[in-house]
């Protein structure tokens, strides 16, 4: 029970020194803050005040210690050395749709925090389970530390690459109805941002925004194919282009791409349709046949007993 303690104990102490180590902000403005939130006389600092209460508990303290480990972390690093894992680690982000708004370093910095504490937690489970099972628990939290953040990942693009695929015919009906009444390109894409949810209309929203910025369709629609990384979007955006460069004309384009995609969605439900016999055969051999067997099997096999006890008694 000592040992419980002391490992509790230590966690606390270790949280508390990497806050005292790594502050959200300098105390110049922190008191600045403190200063403006105190002025109640002031209407603007009260609804600052209004509105950094209302915020959740992540956004107020855990975000700014992540955002600031994070500026550290890149300081520390050597960029050249660390600039392919970070490319490799942006793209997967980007192709998750960045969760929770974390960048690169941010996402970095948790991840370490996460391989750090894992073997620890590990260690402490398995000692009050057995302490001989101490060693054990640091192997698996080392294991899953390293592996965590990565599955975490994976599942995020996983699922967003999920919704696209489904959520793509329908854009493409949307985009060509507006084109075809009378809009231009940039103004139905700004109609499928309006007036559509999920990942496909976010991606046209950046993209809108970095073409009024001054970047060229093609260049914005290319980093948008990029990010997105779905190979039925990017027969999409490589359609446009190629309408874009030739003139030809976008509605009966998008007429084509979205006959297609239907088309492809259909024959992928016919697929998985025609894998499902197949699938179902494992469950059916190794739960239901031998149950159905027991329930069949068992009252003969019972009856055939008393049958043989009979002639062995006469």
């Amino acid at each position: 029970m000592q040992e419980i303690i002391f490992y509790v104990i230590g966690t606390v102490v270790v949280f508390l020194v990497i806050l005292l180590l790594f502050p959200s902000g300098s105390k110049n403005d922190i008191s600045g803050r403190l200063a403006s939130l105190d002025d109640s006389e002031n209407p603007e600092a009260v609804s600052a005040t209004e509105a950094e209460l209302n915020k959740p508990f992540v956004d107020r303290v855990i975000r700014p210690m992540i955002a600031k480990l994070a500026g550290k972390d890149e300081e520390s690093k050597d960029k050249k050395s660390k600039k392919k894992a970070k490319s490799g680690l942006k793209k997967m982000l980007a192709q998750a749709g960045f969760p929770g708004g974390l960048t690169v370093a941010e996402f970095a910095v948790i991840q370490n925090m996460v391989r750090l504490f894992c073997p620890f937690i590990g260690v402490v489970i398995g000692f009050i389970i057995k302490p001989d099972l101490a060693l054990m628990g640091f192997v698996g939290g080392v294991v899953l530390g390293i592996l965590a953040p990565r599955m975490y990942l994976q599942r995020k693009i996983a699922e967003r690459q999920h919704d696209i695929q489904r959520g793509l015919p329908d854009v493409l009906d949307l985009l060509t109805v507006a084109v075809e009444a009378g809009l231009g390109f940039d103004a139905a894409c700004d109609k499928v941002v309006e007036k559509m949810r999920g990942p496909i209309p976010n991606e046209f929203s950046l993209t809108l925004k970095q073409m009024r910025m001054g970047e060229a369709r093609r260049d914005a629609f290319k980093s948008m194919a990029d990010r997105v990384d779905n190979a039925d979007f990017n027969a999409f955006v490589s359609a446009i282009i190629q309408a874009d460069q030739l003139g030809v004309s976008i509605g009966q384009v998008l007429r084509i791409q979205s006959e297609q995609l239907r088309e492809k969605r259909r024959q992928r439900a016919e697929e998985e349709s025609a894998k499902a016999p197949v699938k179902m055969m494992i469950p059916l051999i190794f739960f239901i046949f031998p149950n159905v067997m027991l329930v069949i099997g068992a009252p003969a096999a019972f009856q055939m007993i008393e049958g043989l006890g009979g002639m062995g008694g006469q």
